[in-house]
């Protein structure tokens, strides 16, 4: 039996079968835990014992948070869950808000209390974060206070969710949530929560209907730093991370906070990580690692003397969409940092293929991260021969669980993770992606779903039918494209164009709106009616 602290057993019941788990590769030194194991003690209340307790941790607003403080602040959180909450382990918390230090307090605090932190991204609408909390069926919610409406619309009408308490995201002690931490010691006993307790449920971007809750353990959080992190970014104490990616990301929640905290690190979180104020940041707090998108890269590319002041900079972590050989090339030729695309999933938590300091090539996505393997194989699951495109499978440390889904079955195959893209490998055993295997739509760094974006569009009164689809962009990699055609009594005009996109805006989160909308008369079909999309292409 494996040990757990879970009194609320609702993760562990909803895992999958094991018999639809990925094989995983647990025998790496790296990756031996003790039984018991609280993954935020590990990168707080133990980086403090190790003599880090003035060392900065977080940079946000202008202020540098050191680890002591941030210790002490996610233990007052952890003793208001508890009292004043009645926070169980086991129990599910949603935290909304953008990438600030006060998140990350809320995130460390939850997970000390051995309740399973579920992060959300701040554009997401009340109607999308209906279908997290009845899924999760969570009953309390943290939110930065200037983003609280569209939970408070949640709670409404949830038949799950009734408690909303809001924290102070910016420099004061301004929530209720600050209020009340601020009558708690300093000190709490966090919960021994077992290596293999849920401790995150990560949702994947862009999905609709259902959306797919991947459950990561407590040695998971870990894994990744003492995997990726430490092999090939060489994490030391000295180094500043800094980026884009939101923390409501797993991508964002390793690279910004898991990574840094592991290592005595620290991390400056922005709130508006523009390429232009990544640069200015950079520059002020003398970051080293940088993660964003390839569209973010060549933004900072086009701007003047911009080498100039990233001049502390060692590595440039690029990810969530495919880094073309001319941004990587021309990188390289400007700056001493090099650029390492590499590529991961939320199903796997973070990087498992990367580029390395000194082994990494233009068109080139990298090789396997220590622990992980990964092959090539046809559509009856044959490995197929170097060089030739198939889809692309790969097994580790980490791996999908779904949780309560029966797509679990589509991504795991074999004991292996279907990524759903389409890759190659080189006789050097180097992996290149070629293209997405599905109807997601990648457009700068997010994973968008097209039917979702369809969705959206068809609660708008003028439009009767809709395809969406992915168009080549230059800056962005794809945009979404909307075919609409228009019910008979309307006509197709800018102002029209104009009004569909905010309509979307404001009905799903607005990253995802239609950039480009073309109206059409009539969108190809089957003859039983289905929308051939790919016609549009």
């Amino acid at each position: 039996m494996v040990y757990s602290a879970h009194l609320d057993s609702f993760t562990r019941d909803n895992l999958p079968p094991q018999n639809e788990w990925p094989d995983f590769n647990l025998s790496g030194s790296e990756f031996q835990y003790p039984e018991k194991l609280n993954a935020a003690v590990e990168l707080t209340d133990t980086m403090v014992k190790k003599g880090y307790g003035n060392h900065v941790a977080l940079i946000g607003h202008g202020r540098s948070r050191t680890y002591k403080e941030l210790t002490d602040w996610s233990n007052r959180i952890a003793n208001v869950l508890v009292d004043d909450f009645g926070i169980k382990p086991g129990n599910r918390v949603l935290i909304r808000s953008m990438n600030n230090p006060a998140m990350v307090a809320a995130w460390l605090a939850v997970t000390k209390t051995g309740a399973v932190a579920v992060n959300t991204m701040p554009m997401l609408r009340a109607g999308e974060l209906t279908k997290v909390v009845d899924k999760a069926e969570i009953q309390l919610a943290l939110s930065d206070k200037r983003i609280r409406e569209e939970l408070d619309i949640c709670a409404k009408s949830s038949q799950f969710l009734k408690d909303v308490i809001c924290f102070d995201g910016e420099l004061g002690h301004d929530g209720d949530l600050d209020k009340l931490a601020l009558s708690k010691p300093v000190t709490f006993k966090a919960v021994e929560t077992g290596r293999d307790d849920v401790a995150l449920l990560g949702f994947t971007s862009g999905t609709t209907g259902s959306p797919k809750a991947t459950m990561h353990f407590h040695r998971d959080l870990l894994i990744i730093a003492d995997g990726y992190a430490k092999e090939v970014l060489g994490v030391t104490d000295h180094d500043v991370f800094i980026g884009s990616p939101p923390l409501a990301f797993t991508f964002g929640l390793g690279g910004l906070a898991i990574f840094p905290l592991r290592f005595g690190a620290a991390a400056v979180l922005l709130e508006d990580a523009s390429p232009i104020n990544l640069i200015k940041y950079i520059e002020t707090y003398s970051a080293t690692i940088c993660f964003t998108s390839p569209t973010a890269y060549k933004v900072m590319l086009a701007q003047d003397e911009f080498a100039a002041h990233l001049t502390s900079l060692r590595i440039a972590v690029s990810a969530g969409e495919t880094l073309s050989p001319s941004t990587y090339k021309a990188w390289n030729e400007t700056m001493s940092a090099p650029i390492l695309d590499g590529i991961g999933a939320t199903e796997m938590l973070h990087v498992f293929i990367s580029n390395r300091l000194g082994k990494s090539r233009a068109g080139a996505t990298g090789t396997c991260v220590t622990g992980y393997s990964a092959k090539i194989v046809n559509d009856n699951f044959e490995e197929v021969p170097r060089g030739t495109v198939g889809a692309l499978v790969v097994k580790g440390p980490t791996g999908c669980r779904y949780m309560a889904d029966n797509r679990q079955k589509k991504y795991v195959v074999n004991g292996w993770n279907v990524t759903g893209d389409a890759f190659s490998q080189d006789e050097e055993g180097y992996f290149h992606f070629a293209a997405r295997a599905d109807d997601m739509i990648l457009s700068s760094g997010y994973n968008i779903s097209g039917p979702e974006v369809e969705e959206a569009i068809l609660t708008h009164v003028s439009v009767a039918e809709c395809a969406v689809i992915g168009a080549k962009d230059a800056e962005r990699g794809q945009i979404v494209q909307a075919h609409i055609v228009l019910r008979s009594d309307q006509e197709a005009s800018p102002t029209l164009s104009r009004d569909i996109q905010t309509h979307v805006k404001n009905t799903i989160a607005p990253y995802k709106y239609p950039r480009s909308i073309v109206f059409v008369d009539s969108l190809p079909k089957t003859k039983s009616g289905k929308i051939q999309r790919y016609k549009l292409k």
